[in-house]
């Protein structure tokens, strides 16, 4: 499967794949998984072969860091590097922003080693979001 990650101002499929895979699948409750942040947030949509909407992420710039959030695949296209895939893309957009030193991220503690591979560091304690215990993580562009 070929899969194609895109920036996109209308976020409508990117809410769709997320109440699948939060919302259906790992019980997040639905005023949690849409939030404020959303209007301002940079989004992007992964599509396969035929132009599905299969994955999305977005970013949240707040002061010198930009927080990826919200990745999340459907299960029929998991396994393939789709996540990497994204998180790649965020990464390329945030580099690409003036005065933004690292990256950071909340990850569900069983995806620690995915973002490891990626480059990120864990710091802090353990921490309950939505239900999934978390840990913070991040990547430093200014070392």
């Amino acid at each position: 499967m070929t899969v194609t990650v895109l920036r996109v101002t209308d976020p409508t499929d990117c809410y769709a794949i997320r109440y699948t895979v939060f919302v259906e699948e790992q019980s997040v409750p639905v005023d949690l998984e849409r939030d404020e942040l959303d209007a301002g947030a940079i989004h992007f949509l992964a599509t396969d072969d035929n132009n599905t909407p299969v994955g999305a992420a977005r970013i949240v710039i707040k002061d010198d860091t930009g927080k990826i959030g919200r990745v999340c695949v459907l299960k029929q296209a998991r396994g393939i590097g789709l996540g990497a895939a994204l998180i790649r893309e965020a990464l390329a957009t945030l580099r690409d922003t003036p005065d933004i030193t690292r990256a950071a991220l909340g990850a569900q503690i069983d995806a620690l080693g995915f973002y490891e591979k990626l480059g990120f560091t864990a710091y802090g304690d353990v921490f309950d979001d939505a239900g999934i215990d978390h840990r913070m993580m991040e990547l430093r562009f200014d070392t």
